[in-house]
């Protein structure tokens, strides 16, 4: 057990529930469907059955056979003297697949490369006597580089030394490697749902158990869920994105900041802060920068990935000097360091990065605004959420059906990721992930792409109600 819902919060996140009868059908649908978007996570003890027919103002025997319709149909499980909890959902995700060539590729989140990066390989390339000299093999990274790191890292207001400071074959070697170093077979990960697939996938590599905490783009994330998790579970870290989440884009507000610091304070969890998508800011403005209070319990992680080029393979660690120097020694297990003529590269881009930043500004400001219009006139009964910055829109679709929609449109050239890529412990079926990292043209062409398949999608889905079909999928 990982949490609990009380039978207050359980009936209010129901809302106008009584859609239909029997009233006990409609009940177990309503928590069904609260459970595939994941607002109510895996692992959530349900209220009892007195307990939740008197908030609701119905007999305690249409609980029990609503919570035996979701027995019977795999949502809960139940035990004597423990009660009803929610079970992980089964995960339908379509897989990536390679693209052929002219097709419209939105499974990576990533902008092509920044423009000023092949004068960058010029550049560098005329000092390339210097960068051989040197060894290659750099298992912490050049000098130059980490100062340029811990310098933007002071420019937020977080001091920082180049001790504090070490350099990566991108985001998620770090996130291998901060993995095999604080974490032990069994322990147990606080981590978003929906999250960055390939850092879940890292987690659970690691042997961690992932706790899930559902964030959406409307609400952010849920504290209550992150609260109990932390006091019940002790997690070891967690891994959070709070500055324009992948894939919902939302950005943690100020509460949420110190709810969620105070409870990893409170647990003696490391706080692992992935901030690849940070600097995507379209027009949120400057913020101040996430848990800055508690450096040594605070774990960031950097790349140019997203920002300047996904090819270039260069991340980064920030953290106390003392968890630095355990990462070094660790690595070798993992990598030889990172290569030098790319450490050179990602140097002289951060000089650049107030340029670089404007220019990824501008670039995915167009793709937003163009994807969001395409959408509201070809597809208004999805749900397309605002954002501020990030890589993408997480839609909610009108019917659980991301997967099937996924598969339908790859015939079609457009190849994207179905919702329960993201999932934690499956669900999202009725959500997708659109990127606008592309152009307006490619991203309005691949609204036009979805607009045509979403009928026949829905129309060769089995002919049930919304609620038995999402029971199902």
């Amino acid at each position: 057990m990982d949490s609990r819902i009380s039978a207050r919060s359980l009936g209010a996140a129901l809302g106008g529930w009584r859609t239909r009868e029997p009233a006990y059908e409609a009940l177990a649908d309503g928590i069904r469907l609260l459970c595939l978007d994941n607002r109510i996570a895996p692992r959530t003890t349900l209220p009892a059955e007195r307990e939740l027919a008197s908030a609701l103002q119905v007999s305690r025997s249409t609980v029990a056979t609503a919570y035996r319709s979701l027995r019977d149909s795999g949502h809960i499980a139940s035990l004597r003297g423990s009660g009803s909890m929610t079970l992980p959902l089964r995960r339908a995700d379509a897989g990536a697949v390679a693209p052929r060539e002219g097709a419209i590729d939105l499974q990576q989140a990533s902008p092509p490369a920044w423009p000023g990066l092949a004068g960058l390989f010029s550049d560098v390339s005329l000092s390339a006597s210097s960068i051989v000299a040197r060894t290659g093999y750099d298992m912490v990274g050049r000098s130059d580089l980490r100062e340029a790191i811990a310098g933007r890292y002071r420019e937020r207001g977080i001091p920082t030394s180049v001790d504090e400071v070490l350099v990566t074959t991108g985001a998620q070697s770090a996130i291998h490697l901060l993995a095999a170093v604080l974490l032990g077979r069994g322990d147990r990960v606080l981590i978003e749902t929906p999250t960055y697939p390939h850092a879940a996938d890292a987690l659970r590599r690691a042997g961690a158990r992932l706790i899930g905490v559902p964030v959406t783009p409307e609400d952010g994330w849920d504290l209550d869920r992150a609260e109990q998790a932390f006091a019940r579970a002790l997690p070891v870290l967690a891994y959070l994105m709070p500055d324009f989440q992948n894939p919902t884009g939302r950005s943690m507000s100020a509460d949420e900041r110190i709810s969620i610091g105070e409870a990893a304070q409170r647990a003696g969890t490391f706080l692992v802060l992935d901030e690849t998508t940070a600097d995507l800011d379209i027009d949120r403005g400057l913020q101040s920068p996430a848990f800055a209070s508690d450096p040594e319990s605070v774990i960031r992680i950097g790349s140019l990935g997203k920002t300047v080029w996904g090819g270039l393979r260069v991340g980064w660690v920030r953290a106390g000097a003392d968890l630095i120097r355990r990462l070094v020694a660790a690595r070798p297990a993992h990598d030889l360091g990172t290569p030098e003529f790319e450490q050179a590269i990602a140097t002289a881009a951060l000089r650049r990065f107030p340029e670089v930043i404007a220019q990824r500004s501008h670039l995915l400001r167009a793709g937003r605004d163009a994807a969001r219009e395409a959408l509201a006139t070809l597809l208004p009964d999805w749900r397309t959420p605002v954002v501020h910055g990030g890589v993408s829109l997480w839609i909610g679709l009108d019917a659980p059906l991301s997967s099937p929609l996924v598969m339908d449109v790859r015939s079609r050239g457009l190849l994207l990721s179905a919702g329960s890529r993201f999932a934690v412990d499956g669900g999202y079926d009725r959500h997708l992930r659109l990127p606008f990292t592309s152009g307006p043209a490619e991203l309005i062409r691949a609204v036009e792409i979805l607009a045509d398949a979403w009928p026949r999608v829905r129309g060769g889905a089995p002919v049930q109600s919304s609620m038995q079909l999402d029971a199902v999928i």
